[in-house]
């Protein structure tokens, strides 16, 4: 109700101004028709100045004069005519300031309708920490945030040799309690193939099988498979897995990122604002999230109440410097093919002896693929299919890149 009164009494004051103005139809004490009158009459002054000093022709003062003298004669009518209001404004006045007060008003109302929130109560920090507590209570089972969720298709890639291979992999591991290595593959194959279900489920009987062996990252990856099977969902045993991971490594980036996820959708934009921007400092810029918090941080931001955030400085990934991108602009074609390939040679031999992150994975196949070397593009992305397999981020990130230079569908 205090919004609705001050927001009124605002519009009728800005309203009674304008009215006010249209209905004096002037600025000042003195109608208009006196402030031309005041000028035309200096005019007639400066006419005189100028033909006494030579600058024009007397004939030409004399045109001026009568030119000046008619515009003072029409003001002085208009001035009698009209008395102290100049003949302003009248009804068509009145008819002005009534349309400009309704169509402020009016048009007020109307957009706030159709913008805003009428009716939308106050809601103080004791109640929306309440409303998020009730949130918090009331998520939904993994099961029922996985029945909401369309059943996956299976992979056209997925050839009917590997799907055998696949019931025999199942069988084997059910057969054999405890088997590390069998309920690894289980867990990989069956998030390949889409079965994100049977991959979180199999995963959860991995953590079992190691006990306090488990690392933050199983319990996290576990976290990972849920929420993927739940179309996004941060289900309760999801927000248990993350729990979990976070309390065996605090800096555990994937449960740090989905951490996120599960504030925002329990309405703690503040908590989860917090959790992203320290993760998003601490990241390595080509890390899978990066781009994603990158993405939503500044509107995240805002629901905060930070209203001053600046997104951190991402430095670049490793490639040609701005020496290199000039040279390159002054050499033939073939000197410039030979270029590129020395910059991929060195990123293919960096990669293979050091290891690398997801996104050079990415940039050496895309590059690769550019050279029309697909032989060995598609080498790459079967090694990082190996190298990536239990972190799904990281996959997505090779797998574009190996879908663009045409080695993946």
């Amino acid at each position: 109700m205090v919004f609705w009164i001050v927001a009124g009494g605002l519009t009728l004051a800005v309203s009674l101004i304008l009215g006010l103005a249209l209905l004096r139809g002037r600025i000042g004490d003195a109608p208009p028709a006196a402030y031309d009158l005041q000028v035309y009459r200096d005019q007639l002054k400066e006419v005189d100045r100028d033909e006494a000093r030579g600058v024009i022709s007397a004939a030409e003062a004399e045109r001026l004069r009568a030119e000046v003298s008619r515009r003072v004669l029409a003001a002085d009518a208009q001035l009698r005519a009209g008395g102290d209001t100049g003949g302003q404004p009248g009804r068509g006045g009145w008819i002005a300031a009534g349309l400009v007060i309704m169509g402020l008003a009016g048009g007020s109302v109307a957009l706030y309708a159709q913008v805003g929130s009428p009716g939308y109560r106050d809601v103080p920090l004791k109640t929306r920490l309440a409303v998020s507590d009730a949130a918090r209570q009331n998520r939904l089972s993994q099961a029922e945030a996985e029945a909401r969720v369309p059943a996956p298709d299976v992979p056209p890639e997925a050839s009917p040799e590997f799907l055998e291979l696949m019931d025999k992999l199942r069988e084997t591991v059910a057969q054999r309690e405890g088997d590390l290595r069998g309920l690894t593959l289980l867990v990989r194959n069956e998030a390949a193939l889409g079965n994100l279900t049977a991959a979180h489920e199999a995963q959860a009987r991995l953590i079992a099988a190691k006990g306090e062996e488990a690392t933050a990252r199983d319990h996290a990856y576990r976290a990972d498979l849920m929420i993927s099977a739940a179309g996004g969902y941060v289900s309760q045993e999801a927000e248990a897995a993350l729990r979990e991971a976070l309390q065996r490594d605090p800096s555990e980036p994937t449960a740090r990122y989905y951490l996120g996820v599960y504030l925002m959708q329990v309405d703690r934009p503040d908590a989860a604002f917090r959790t992203w921007d320290a993760l998003l400092r601490e990241s390595d810029p080509s890390a899978p999230w990066v781009p994603t918090i990158r993405e939503r941080i500044e509107e995240l931001a805002w629901r905060a109440g930070v209203t001053d955030y600046q997104l951190p400085a991402l430095e670049g990934a490793p490639g040609p410097s701005a020496a290199d991108m000039e040279a390159a602009g002054e050499m033939s074609l073939e000197e410039r093919q030979q270029m590129i390939r020395g910059m991929v040679e060195g990123l293919s031999q960096r990669l293979a002896d050091e290891g690398g992150t997801p996104a050079e994975w990415a940039r050496l196949i895309r590059a690769l693929g550019v050279l029309g070397e697909t032989d060995r593009a598609a080498a790459i992305w079967t090694e990082a299919q190996t190298r990536f397999a239990d972190t799904p981020e990281a996959m997505a990130v090779v797998r574009e890149a190996a879908q663009a230079a045409g080695v993946a569908e």
